[in-house]
């Protein structure tokens, strides 16, 4: 059927079709939408979208096994419902069970309660009850289905911190909320950008961990990260709710905006990926040797990534370098090699060794002397550093102000030289950035405590400062 111009009827058509998605439900499609190029399926840098169980690059005794896994142990009966636990397009899950089903490991219940005939009902067989207990005997995981190692590099190739550009502006407007000289703000840019290794080094309290959770702030493209990898049938768990920031979808990604050409070609987002800002994490005190190596689990038969791997394509930050429960020369040995080539080993359980890309951005932040934890070998592995030394008195004077503004304080210049005189006259502290945060905290907390509104009281602001110091 022709238009009077000769476009079809559909290029007229304004209003929204309501058409079946691949689950049973309805949704909305504009003309726009019917007729879109397939060559927009893939938006940003994201992983590749899935058409067939063999994009997936996990083999079909896998995935089977998996599946069946899923519906003992969680009770699923419908690809819809098998397809949200296991994050794989629903029509890449109905084939795998017709599969099984044709094998007799399934049996067939019919259309769910809501009769969607797209979404059939199965129940394991005893056959696949027994195949279930064999999967669950090798491997008790049972959830999100992994990426294959080879997929899982790819991306990060195509991710690569290196190739988030971060510019002058972006230093800047990550770093305002702190007083930094502006000449060490301009060196802080190529050391981003190079994406290798920075240490800051200084006295305690004069802003280093601020500093490094800012720089790990300059970076906008986001990250696709998997919940696990699969490396020669063994799985490693790589998402960490506790360290990935997930976002929202890209505007045009989701299943329900492809054309419905992508639709028929069965086409779908991988969603074993998850979309997140770039990975932050600091970590102190408490890091051990034992973070950094492959952590086994005996029973389930699985691994967690170390930390620096978790961290692929974002920031690392080991703050108070030097008084791990880690040697210091044991933690920087154990990352020689990544520094320098971007290339890290790791060992699964079995013995058998694999590598993948170092990419990351490493921020080692010290109190001690940088020589005294570091020999001139690892100095150069480390190719940046910056001494982040105390605040000048125009410095300390806007700390204290900027400090004051945040708690809705009125700023009295006349305290502030008083403070500083019997501090750092009077006592002889050396001068530090934390100071004007720590005495107006202590100030506010007195003033609830008496229930009086807080104001830059002489006496109260002079008694909060002693407990910067002892007296014996």
């Amino acid at each position: 059927m022709e238009a009077d111009d000769g476009g079809s009827v559909l290029d007229k058509q304004t209003e929204a079709l309501t058409l079946p998605t691949d689950s049973g439900d309805l949704i909305a499609v504009s003309p726009a939408q019917l007729f879109a190029s397939p060559g927009t399926w893939t938006s940003e840098f994201g992983p590749p979208r899935l058409s067939d169980a063999g994009d997936t690059g996990l083999n079909e005794l896998f995935i089977r096994a998996l599946l069946l896994k899923v519906m003992y142990g969680h009770g699923l009966q419908s690809a819809s419902d098998i397809s949200k636990v296991v994050k794989l397009p629903v029509t890449i899950v109905r084939d795998a069970l017709e599969a099984m089903r044709m094998k007799a490991l399934l049996e067939s219940l019919g259309a769910d309660a809501k009769g969607r005939q797209l979404d059939l009902r199965y129940n394991l067989t005893n056959a696949g009850k027994e195949g279930a207990q064999q999967a669950l005997r090798q491997s008790l995981y049972s959830g999100p289905a992994p990426v294959p190692v080879a997929q899982w590099q790819a991306q990060v190739k195509r991710q690569s911190i290196l190739n988030d550009r971060v510019d002058q502006s972006a230093i800047n407007e990550s770093l305002k909320g702190l007083v930094i000289p502006r000449d060490m703000m301009a060196r802080f840019g190529p050391a981003v950008n190079a994406g290798r290794g920075i240490l800051l080094y200084g006295a305690p309290g004069d802003g280093k961990t601020s500093i490094a959770q800012a720089i790990a702030r300059s970076f906008r493209q986001p990250v696709w990260v998997p919940y696990a990898i699969e490396v020669d049938g063994e799985i490693i768990k790589l998402f960490d709710p506790a360290i990935h920031q997930e976002l929202p979808p890209a505007p045009g990604s989701s299943d329900n905006a492809l054309s419905i050409y992508a639709r028929s070609a069965r086409v779908a987002n991988d969603r074993r990926w998850v979309r997140c800002s770039r990975p932050v994490m600091i970590v102190g005190g408490e890091l051990t040797m034992e973070m950094l190596e492959l952590r086994y689990d005996p029973i389930g038969n699985m691994s967690e990534a170390p930390i620096h791997t978790k961290v692929t394509g974002g920031v690392l930050v080991i703050d108070d370098f030097g008084r791990q429960i880690a040697k210091p020369e044991q933690v920087l040995n154990r990352w020689v090699l990544p520094l320098e080539s971007r290339i890290d080993y790791l060992t699964l359980h079995n013995g058998k060794k694999f590598a993948v890309t170092f990419d990351g951005l490493m921020i080692f932040s010290t109190n001690l002397t940088p020589r005294a934890i570091m020999d001139s070998a690892m100095m150069r592995r480390i190719p940046y550093n910056f001494h982040i030394g105390p605040p000048t008195y125009d410095e300390y004077v806007k700390i204290f102000k900027n400090v004051c503004r945040d708690h809705g304080l009125e700023f009295d210049l006349d305290v502030v030289r008083m403070v500083m005189s019997h501090l750092y006259e009077d006592e002889n502290l050396p001068m530090a950035r934390f100071h004007p945060r720590f005495i107006v905290d202590h100030l506010l907390a007195h003033c609830s405590y008496e229930g009086r509104a807080a104001t830059m009281d002489p006496k109260l602001v002079l008694d909060a400062a002693e407990h910067l110091y002892t007296k014996h």
